[in-house]
């Protein structure tokens, strides 16, 4: 009869074993991997469920009873179940290693080896940045007004909009040397999917955050695996049947290469102290989530096309750590000696072909101004630190908001540039409906100096006026008035509408794109093909487009 209990016992824990694990691991896709704490708690529960049928076990109790004449004992047996104490720490062992290893490498005994993680090399601001002379090529634009143009753009093609969405989850992107912002759709809920399983999403929304613009790409091989597929159509459970001892991060990018093929960047993490401290990003895979095909990376290999490999979040608690425990642990306590930290948000910076991150960097005993910046390199990780005291970025908001108060503009989070060897911030003010209506640059060192414009060119030289009038610059550094000039005989004419506003191309014969805006100059609607304009201009980013600042009419040939 033992045997046969046994037997069954046995049969049971393998079946609900099995069963539990297999559910467990393609619904929660943990990653078996002993450096990640949550692999441990996972274990324990799969332990739990092969070993449940033998945590209970009959007992017998002896009991003994009493009365005045003397004491008689009554034994009987009562049959009962309690605990098998063996059986239970089997199940316990993995939860106190997770317990005990999370309490090994937490700061407090590894405060300095957490602060080592990084390498950050001071530099000199106005050597280090690049001067910036215009700002029609800076990206200004935020999350929220991203995600209504991408949300408006959708909008506009009718048959799609009731069966997709735009992931809210834009990636900044140095595409082709300009800066982007790209979401792919997704579908708009599980019956969607269904409907719509075979044909995939079709395409991606890309916003230019310069001209405040979004156009939606189709693809011609639409998505396959994206976040709000079901199933083993679901990104995230791809990625982990195909990598089953990876640790993820949160952290995962939408981006297109060069040609505008679209791949999801997902980094991989592993401890930097023993067992599961200091997390930080070592590989990275390269996903299509057209194909479903998939290569891993080491951090240092990964392709220059490649901008968003770190997160920004990663970024800052990465130098708070530098920041605050390079002392010790009880100084980030106690002393506080030399402890600074990041400020509550960061932005975005394109610099060469690369996207990296800018936050304030303050002390920790006050926050409310800022004794430096760092940038980090949201491929690479690489830091560069810049001691510029001066004003942290919201009190740079309110300053700008203040100039114009009685409109009630709300500042977007700023970008941070170097004019004339001053940092300097810049945003866009916006108005209640999310409109821009206004571009304010404020100065980091003295945030008192606050200019203004509807147009971002003419908010530049505002703010480089006020820098000589405070004895900041001398007045040889004001922008020069007399911009290049150039007769171009028109070869070809293009037309876009952004936003209800008419965008002219005119293709020169000389090979460069002269870009100009209709409602600033109302008579290009005459130049036809053939003609010869005198223009002024100034270079933008794309070496090839030149932006039309002002057209003198057409030139009539000499007779």
């Amino acid at each position: 009869m033992k045997n046969k209990n046994l037997t069954g016992k046995i049969i049971l824990s393998i079946v609900s074993g099995l069963l539990f694990s297999s559910l467990y691991f393609y619904i929660e896709l943990p990653a078996i991997n002993p450096a990640n704490p949550s692999f441990w708690f996972s274990l324990a529960l799969v332990i739990l469920s092969f070993a449940y049928p033998f945590l209970l076990k009959k007992s017998q109790g002896q009991y003994r009873m009493s009365n005045r004449n003397g004491t008689s004992t009554i034994s009987f047996d009562i049959n009962g179940m309690k605990l098998n104490k063996i059986v239970a720490a089997v199940v316990v062992i993995p939860v106190v290693i997770m317990i005990l290893g999370s309490v090994i490498s937490s700061t407090v005994f590894n405060a300095r080896a957490y602060a080592g993680v990084i390498t950050v090399t001071e530099a000199d601001f106005a050597t280090d940045m690049k001067e910036t002379n215009e700002v029609t090529n800076i990206a200004l634009m935020d999350g929220n007004s991203a995600r209504y143009l991408g949300n408006k753009t959708l909008g506009s093609v009718s048959h799609m909009v009731s069966q997709y969405v735009v992931s809210d989850n834009y990636t900044q992107i140095n595409y082709q040397y300009t800066p982007k912002k790209v979401a792919n759709l997704e579908h708009a809920d599980f019956f969607k999917w269904f409907a719509n399983k075979e044909k995939g999403v079709p395409g991606y929304v890309m916003v230019d955050p310069v001209n405040n613009s979004a156009e939606y790409i189709e693809l011609k091989t639409p998505l396959k695996y994206v976040d709000s597929a079901y199933f083993n159509d679901d990104l995230m459970r791809k990625l982990r049947f195909a990598y089953p001892t990876k640790i993820f991060d949160d952290f995962i990018s939408f981006e297109v290469d060069d040609e505008g093929n679209p791949f999801y960047i997902i980094t991989c993490l592993k401890p930097k102290v023993f067992p599961f401290g200091a997390m930080d990003v070592c590989e990275a895979v390269i996903f299509d989530p057209c194909t479903g095909e998939s290569k891993l990376y080491a951090v240092e290999e990964i392709p220059a096309w490649v901008d968003a490999v770190y997160s920004g979040d990663l970024a800052e608690q990465k130098y708070n750590w530098y920041g605050t425990l390079s002392g010790g642990f009880i100084n980030s306590i106690i002393g506080n000696k030399d402890c600074k930290q990041t400020t509550d948000d960061y932005g975005y910076i394109v610099i060469g072909d690369d996207v990296w991150y800018f936050t304030g960097v303050t002390s920790v005993t006050s926050d409310e101004s800022n004794i430096g910046f760092i940038i980090s390199n949201a491929r690479t990780g690489e830091y560069k630190y810049y001691p510029v005291v001066g004003a942290e970025e919201y009190g740079a908001m309110h300053a700008a908001e203040g100039v114009v108060q009685e409109k009630g503009y709300k500042a977007s989070f700023p970008s941070l540039i170097n004019v004339s060897g001053q940092a300097t911030y810049i945003m866009v003010l916006k108005d209640a409906s999310g409109y821009v209506r206004l571009y304010a640059l404020v100065n980091v060192e003295h945030p008192s100096i606050v200019a203004t414009a509807s147009k971002q060119e003419e908010a530049m030289k505002a703010y480089k006026e006020l820098l000589v009038e405070n004895g900041i610059i001398d007045s040889g550094k004001l922008p020069d008035d007399s911009l290049p000039t150039a007769n171009i005989t028109i070869a070809d004419i293009k037309t876009y509408t952004v936003d209800g506003n008419t965008v002219f191309y005119f293709v020169g014969t000389d090979g460069f794109y002269y870009k100009g805006m209709l409602k600033d100059f109302e008579n290009m609607i005459f130049f036809t093909v053939g003609e010869t304009a005198e223009v002024r201009y100034s270079e933008t980013e794309n070496a090839k487009i030149r932006e039309i600042e002002n057209i003198a009419g057409i030139v009539l040939p000499v007779e």
